[in-house]
């Protein structure tokens, strides 16, 4: 992968923070240094190379997050919502799909939504 200034910036964007970014924060806070398509092409690569998933979170904004492990296949954890500080986050557990007949279950989305323990504290 190319190392440009604009992908460097995205990168240092998620690894400065554990929280998940909504694709509309990202191309507001970098829109003086790449247009909205380049957010969106880095965006596809860093989840093709495996860096980074995506989930879609209770207003219907695409959030991503960085992967805990480079891999190409989706992990299937939960995300959670603080009702109160707005923060989204992945939660570290793992979510076996079940195996129903006649069904091939590729992915499955799972968002919880209640108060994080900073603003339970």
């Amino acid at each position: 992968m190319r190392k440009t200034k604009q992908l460097k910036l995205l990168l240092n964007e998620f690894n400065q923070k554990e929280d998940a970014i909504s694709i509309v924060e990202l191309v507001n806070k970098f829109s003086d240094k790449m247009n909205k398509t380049t957010v969106y092409r880095i965006l596809d690569r860093f989840e093709k190379e495996g860096i980074l998933h995506w989930f879609i979170d209770n207003d219907g904004l695409k959030r991503y997050a960085k992967n805990k492990k480079k891999s190409n296949t989706k992990e299937v954890h939960p995300h959670f919502l603080c009702e109160d500080c707005g923060t989204t986050s992945c939660i570290p557990i793992n979510i076996k799909l079940p195996s129903i007949p006649e069904y091939i279950i590729k992915t499955s989305e799972h968002f919880l939504t209640g108060q994080c323990k900073k603003c339970l504290s």
